[in-house]
């Protein structure tokens, strides 16, 4: 049965396009008692005769749209071009899991992110789940996989910050979390300021973890305004939240308080507009290895400069 074993890709990517003409409309280190499995049920996986790669592309304002058609990507896989013979717009359900930091740097913050959470939670459909897991000195799953996001905010609104950040550790934990949803659309919000002090997983451990996943990550970095003065952790916090997004094809938006509200609103319309490319491997290996996947965009003339972001690779099935 091995020979069989399906595996999907999920590369994602932001697409955005302005322009009225275009007539593309926006859209809107304490290790838990069971850490997660890293094992390849849970990796990117792919057909044996088919890759799937989601994909979102943005303009400079970020506005996610609609209207490009199959002749306006090209898709490399180890640098080798590759036919696009399935085209379509991904419409599924999502599950979601947020990630929400509630330890002591975030305490001036926490006002402005349950809002970000609110506005967030308006682009959500009917058919979507989400899940919360909260963070200070330890993680933990306060609200599991619920079809309620009413459930979510009505646990923020009680949430005080106190305590260290393991912020590390809560995305181990969401992403164990994530693997009891049926969705086939998976991906998770993190809102932090980054400032790990905590975890007792490393960096090197999470990033193994979510680029073997096929759940897509944002991340919203809460920070103090420009200029003001920032401890060693929150210094690296940026740095380490961006990582972690792109090893998945999402994104990491650093943003002051007043901004988070509106960039929570894109989040949650840019990861329910996604343009779906499949293709036949040119050369169908079986290795086990990891192949890197390029997505090019070659949009209409008269556009704005598009740019766009997917998951970085797969791993081949193997004999």
């Amino acid at each position: 049965m091995r020979s069989r074993r399906v595996w999907t890709l999920c590369v994602l990517a932001l697409i955005a396009v302005s322009g009225a003409s275009w007539n593309a409309a926006a859209q809107s280190r304490r290790r838990p008692a069971s850490p997660p499995s890293a094992d390849r049920q849970s990796s990117l996986r792919i057909d044996t005769n088919l890759v799937l790669v989601p994909v979102s592309v943005c303009d400079p304002t970020n506005r996610p749209v609609t209207g490009l058609e199959r002749e306006h990507f090209k898709l490399f896989d180890d640098r080798v071009e590759q036919t696009v013979t399935h085209f379509s717009m991904d419409d599924e359900p999502i599950a979601v899991g947020m990630v929400f930091d509630i330890s002591g740097s975030m305490g001036p913050k926490l006002r402005v992110a349950r809002a970000a959470a609110a506005q967030f939670f308006k682009s959500a459909n009917p058919e979507d789940e989400f899940f919360l897991v909260e963070v200070n000195e330890t993680p933990r799953l306060v609200t599991p996989l619920t079809a309620s996001f009413e459930e979510i905010q009505n646990q923020l609104t009680f949430a005080q910050s106190k305590g260290r950040t393991a912020l590390l550790d809560a995305i181990m934990l969401a992403m164990h979390e994530m693997k009891k949803s049926q969705k086939k659309r998976k991906a998770l919000l993190i809102l932090s300021d980054g400032a790990d002090n905590s975890s007792r997983y490393s960096e090197a451990e999470v990033r193994k973890v979510v680029r073997e996943s096929d759940v897509l990550i944002y991340a919203i970095g809460i920070f103090e305004a420009a200029g003001a003065r920032r401890t060693a952790e929150e210094s690296y916090g940026p740095g380490l939240l961006n990582d972690v997004a792109e090893q998945t094809g999402g994104r990491h938006f650093p943003a002051e308080a007043n901004e988070l509200p509106d960039i929570a609103a894109k989040i949650g319309i840019e990861m329910r507009n996604r343009y779906i490319l499949g293709y036949a491997p040119s050369e169908q290996l079986r290795d086990g290895r990891f192949h890197k996947v390029e997505v090019k965009l070659a949009a209409p003339r008269g556009l704005p400069k598009l740019s766009a972001r997917w998951r970085t690779g797969y791993f081949a099935p193997a004999d």
